[in-house]
């Protein structure tokens, strides 16, 4: 039997250990790198771009070599997604889950190599749009990944995670959050395996979509600003979405006796165009409220002063070929164009003040495409449905920056963007003799008409038209969710 000191420093020490599972310092800001996209700058151009900006984490939705090759010897600290679609073969398969592991995570280890911290198992696996398609392949996946991480004597570096969308748990108050009724015994495996593996739980948080989705959604809730409408929940008083819908998680793991469990936010950020209440100003607005917010230290009221373990913004980049199903806003999350330069100035909390752009970008000569003034423009709306069906063309949406600026200044700018992605190929600039190629800038106002990207060096050196159709068939998935997110994702 302990003697009184000895039983009180063991209780203190294990008092101690309980909480440190909340991580009570400054939580780490990351990214994510999508490479959804047409035209995409080098890889160790986005590299530079990050160690410039000092962003210490990377999340990556796939294992791209040639993204993870960049990667090496960084210093990023990097986690590598898994495509929904490979939990079948990988659950099945302790072989195929061995040659994944040797693939897309051993070849990058070791000296100088890429520091791999995680592998997330899936991109929101439970969402009810999937009607439960992966629900049962998530853990048997997970157990042949953490079998082969054992044999390949990485198990104690890498831990295995599986980012959840916030429709995973559901409540009309934060203190009563709780699991979907169906993914409670899921739930309660996954989370049982992240706590013995001393792994976060993963989820991605988007107002955004809360506002979009929802008319009756207050504006200011989804801001950082404080709320005319705020959330009262017995002594708490929520005046933001994402402490509400934070909390509503914290309030889930504790039901399952994980209540003390770090959470990292997967992805969380605004888009600046493409769909009403997607700009500039209220992009900035967010992210720069979200940073402050987390960088604070302040928490939320059920674990005040323990913010999230780390947070990624999503996104780096613009990525121009991703599907606009659920909106055009989803090709302008970025907080950085397609080529890299900032579209506003943000603090992140690292270190810098503003962002800092990509350098050496290698553009196209600064000419366009647009619509000749003396050519009958009549029988355009074929040419248009052509260029915008290759091309990206949602600034041009209702709410875009691009919305307002005349039917010929829409036809020119259809023309032009679709003639950029041709590399500026003066026949993709014919449309029947309605295109011309003009060296003034065509921009009017916050309407930009963008000068594409070489590709030269890069990973999308193939022909034009093979990369533009790859970018198409390459699998991805629409997925829109109840009321929380709207996701694609590989």
């Amino acid at each position: 039997m302990l003697e009184p000191p000895r039983l009180a420093a063991t209780t203190m020490f294990l008092w101690m250990l309980a909480w440190s599972w909340v991580p009570m310092t400054e939580s780490a800001i990351g990214v994510n790198w999508g490479t959804v996209s047409f035209r995409k700058l080098k890889p160790s151009t986005v590299v530079d771009l990050l160690r410039d900006n000092k962003i210490p984490k990377v999340k990556l939705f796939e294992a791209e070599p040639d993204v993870l090759k960049a990667l090496m010897g960084s210093g990023i600290q990097v986690m590598v997604g898994i495509p929904n679609e490979m939990l079948p073969l990988l659950s099945s398969s302790p072989a195929a889950a061995d040659l994944w592991v040797r693939q897309n995570v051993s070849v990058y280890m070791g000296k100088g190599g890429a520091d791999i911290r995680y592998v997330a198992v899936g991109n929101e696996p439970f969402l009810k749009s999937y009607d439960g398609q992966f629900q049962n392949l998530v853990m048997p996946s997970i157990l042949n990944l953490q079998q082969s991480l054992v044999k390949a004597n990485l198990a104690g570096p890498i831990k295995l995670v599986v980012p959840c969308n916030a429709d995973a748990y559901e409540s009309s108050v934060p203190s009563q959050g709780a699991f979907r009724p169906e993914l409670t015994q899921i739930m309660t495996q996954l989370v049982q395996f992240l706590n013995s593996n001393g792994a976060p739980f993963i989820v991605n948080i988007y107002p955004f979509l809360s506002l979009y989705d929802d008319g009756d959604f207050p504006q200011d809730y989804a801001f950082f600003e404080g709320t005319t409408h705020p959330v009262t929940d017995g002594s708490n008083v929520y005046t933001n979405a994402f402490d509400g819908n934070y909390d509503t998680l914290v309030a889930a793991l504790s039901k399952l006796g994980y209540g003390q469990m770090p959470i990292v936010i997967g992805e969380i950020g605004w888009p600046s165009d493409g769909a009403i209440g997607a700009n500039i100003t209220a992009a900035k607005v967010f992210n720069q409220g979200l940073i402050s917010h987390v960088v604070s230290n302040k928490g939320t009221p059920l674990r005040p002063g323990a913010p999230p373990m780390d947070i990624y913004i999503f996104s780096l980049l613009d990525e121009g070929a991703k599907s606009t199903l659920p909106g055009g806003f989803e090709r302008h999350w970025g907080i950085f164009s397609f080529d890299g330069q900032a579209k506003y100035p943000l603090n992140l909390g690292l270190g810098n003040k503003e962002l800092k752009n990509a350098k050496n970008v290698e553009y196209l000569p600064s000419r366009w495409c647009v619509a000749s003034p003396s050519s009958d423009l009549s029988n355009v709306a074929n040419h248009m449905r052509i260029a915008c069906s290759v091309a990206d063309c949602t600034t041009l949406d209702y709410g875009g920056s691009c919305n307002g600026i005349g039917e010929k200044g829409n036809i020119s700018y259809a023309f032009n963007s679709y003639y950029q992605l041709q590399m500026q190929d003066s026949r993709s600039c014919n449309f029947d003799g309605l295109g011309m190629i003009t060296f003034r800038d065509p921009s009017v106002g916050d309407c930009h008409f963008l000068v594409g990207v070489t590709d030269k060096g890069s990973d999308s050196s193939g022909s034009r038209i093979t990369y533009h159709w790859f970018g198409f068939i390459r699998g991805f998935f629409l997925v829109p969710s109840s009321s929380e997110t709207v996701r694609i994702y590989k």
